[in-house]
C-alpha cells in the first residue's frame, strides 16, 4: 500500500468518522424535538432537514460555497473573527457532509422515538424524572436499534461522499481527497487497478454496515414472534 493510498483512506475514515460524531451529538436532541414538538411550523423544518435527500449534491453545495465566501455574512465573519477559511479545507467539507448527511441520522431517530409507547414518558415523568433524565435514561435506551441504523447509515453515507466534497472542497490531495474522488481519478488516467482497490474497499465497507443493519433490524422484528 503507497503512502498516497493509505493517505486517502485516513482522511476518507477521518471525514466519515468525524460526520457521524458531530450528528449522533447533534441528531439526538433533534429527532426528540421532531418527534415530540408541536411547534406550529414543524413540517417545515422537517422538511428542511429531508431536503438533502431530493436536492442534488450540487446545490447543496453551491451554497455552501456561497456562505463560507468571505463576501457574505458566515465567511466573513469566521474570516474576521477567527482568520478561517472553510472552501476547499476538511472542515468545509466536514461541515457541508453534516448538513448533507443530516437527514440519514435524524429520520431513523425520529422514527423510533415515534414507535415508543407514550406511556414510557408517562410513566418517567409520574416518578419525577425531568425530559432530560427520561430522554437519556428512558427513551434512549429503547431505541438502540434505530441508533445503530442511523450511525451505520450516515457514516455508509458520509464515507462514499462524491459531488458534494468536490464541489466544497476540490480535490486536493493530503486535504480533501476521499476514497470517492480517487476513484474518479483513477478511472480518468486509466488507472483501474487502483481504482478497484478503492472501490472495493469502499464496497466492503458498505456492505458490512447494512448487514449489520439488517441484523440489528431482524432482531428486533415485532413481528418475529408471530
Amino acid at each position: 500500500m503507497d503512502a498516497i493510498f493509505a493517505e486517502t483512506l485516513w482522511i476518507t475514515c477521518k471525514f466519515a468518522v468525524f460526520t457521524t460524531l458531530i450528528l449522533i451529538v447533534v441528531g439526538l436532541p433533534l429527532s426528540y424535538w421532531l418527534a415530540y414538538s408541536k411547534f406550529r411550523f414543524k413540517p417545515l423544518v422537517e422538511a428542511l432537514v429531508s431536503m438533502p435527500m431530493v436536492l442534488p449534491p450540487s446545490v447543496i453545495g453551491y451554497y455552501m460555497l456561497v456562505a463560507y465566501s468571505p463576501r457574505h455574512w458566515f465567511g466573513g465573519w469566521l474570516l474576521d473573527t477567527f482568520n478561517v477559511r472553510l472552501a476547499f479545507t476538511f472542515e468545509g467539507i466536514l461541515l457541508a457532509s453534516v448538513i448533507f448527511s443530516m437527514p440519514f441520522m435524524v429520520q431513523p431517530l425520529q422514527n423510533g422515538l415515534r414507535a415508543l409507547p407514550d406511556s414510557l414518558r408517562e410513566a418517567s415523568y409520574t416518578l419525577g424524572k425531568s425530559k432530560m433524565v427520561t430522554f437519556l435514561r428512558v427513551l434512549v435506551p429503547n431505541i438502540k436499534p434505530s441508533i445503530i441504523t442511523a450511525i451505520a447509515l450516515t457514516f455508509a453515507h458520509s464515507i462514499g461522499e462524491f459531488g458534494i466534497v468536490l464541489m466544497v472542497g476540490g480535490n486536493m490531495p493530503g486535504e480533501t481527497k476521499v476514497a470517492s474522488i480517487a476513484i474518479y481519478d483513477e478511472v480518468q488516467a486509466l488507472n483501474f487497478a487502483k481504482a478497484n482497490q478503492y472501490a472495493l474497499i469502499l464496497f466492503s465497507i458498505s456492505l458490512l454496515l447494512l448487514t449489520i443493519i439488517y441484523s440489528v433490524n431482524k432482531k428486533h422484528d415485532p413481528w418475529k414472534a408471530m
